[in-house]
This record gives structure tokens, sequence and C-alpha cells, in this order.
């Protein structure tokens, strides 16, 4: 069986030439900031604090950071461009579609007063002449009673109610 056994050179075990260091005067020079600069961290933008970050934080995790925000934003680019197709489609079918139902529908409420009102004037003619003609109602006096001009109207209740002519 083999045994390893460890020499030491003997070059190593000397101490080294020179003079002996104390630890007392010992300044460090590669520093940036010293205390005696005139640093003052409120002269700083936060691009310039972000900046140095950039040392601190490992480039795996900047990596990660960075394809977060890539996702995020594109997540974020492709809703309000989704958001903005829709509203656009919506908006071009209430104009193509809803103006001119709008427009028919109001020509229609218009031509259904306009039918009533002469449907209203008929009667209002029918209960004149009809009174000054001598003409026989229903019990033979001459005329339409409340209830008759209310059917005709289309009030079924034997009420009718007057509305005002446009």
């Amino acid at each position: 069986m083999v045994q390893l056994v460890e020499v030491e050179d003997e070059h190593f075990q000397q101490p080294q030439a020179g003079p002996e260091e104390d630890d007392e005067d010992f300044t460090d020079t590669d520093s940036e900031i010293s205390t005696d600069s005139h640093y003052d961290p409120t002269d700083e933008s936060l691009a310039e604090r972000l900046n140095a970050l950039r040392d601190m934080v490992p480039a795996t995790a900047r990596g990660w950071m960075h394809h977060k925000y890539d996702v995020t934003t594109s997540a974020v680019a492709a809703a309000l461009s989704f958001a903005g197709r829709a509203a656009w489609t919506v908006s071009v079918s209430a104009l193509l579609v809803g103006v001119p139902f709008a427009l028919a529908y109001g020509e229609d409420q218009n031509f259904a007063a306009m039918e009533q009102e002469q449907r209203m004037r008929e009667l209002g003619s029918e209960v004149l002449t009809a009174g000054g003609a001598g003409g026989e109602g229903k019990d033979g006096a001459g005329g339409m009673t409340a209830e008759e001009i209310g059917a005709a109207l289309g009030g079924g209740g034997g009420r009718a109610e007057a509305k005002a002519a446009l």
C-alpha cells in the first residue's frame, strides 16, 4: 500500500524580505468613494441609482427580470390592442346598424302618432256631424256616447284619454 506524505518547500517557510506592515496605516486606494470626498447622494438621479444596481444583481436574475418585464409588456400591449379593436368594432356596428334603426323607429313612431291623430279627427267629426245631422246612436238618442267614443279610440275601459295633436 502507498502512503502519501506532504513535503514543504524551504523557500515558503522563510519570511518575505522587506519592511513589516502594520494594518494601522492601511488605506484603500482602490475605493471610489472615500470619506474625504464631496459625495452627495441627493445629486444622483434614479437612473444612475438603478444603473449602479446592475453590478449588485447577478446577470441571471437580471435576465429573469427582463424576461418577466418583456412578457408583461407584451401582454398589456396585446390587451390594449384587443380593447381598441373591440371598441372600434362596436362603434362602427352602432353607426352602421343602430343609427338607421333609430331613424326608422322614430319615423314609425311619427307615423303611428299621425294615424292616431287622424282617427281622433275622424271620430271628432263623426261626433260633430252626428249631433248636428240628427243621426241615431245605439239607443236612438242621436249621437255617440262617451263609452262608444272610448271604445272607438281603443281605450277599452270605457274612459278615453285625450292626447294632444302634434
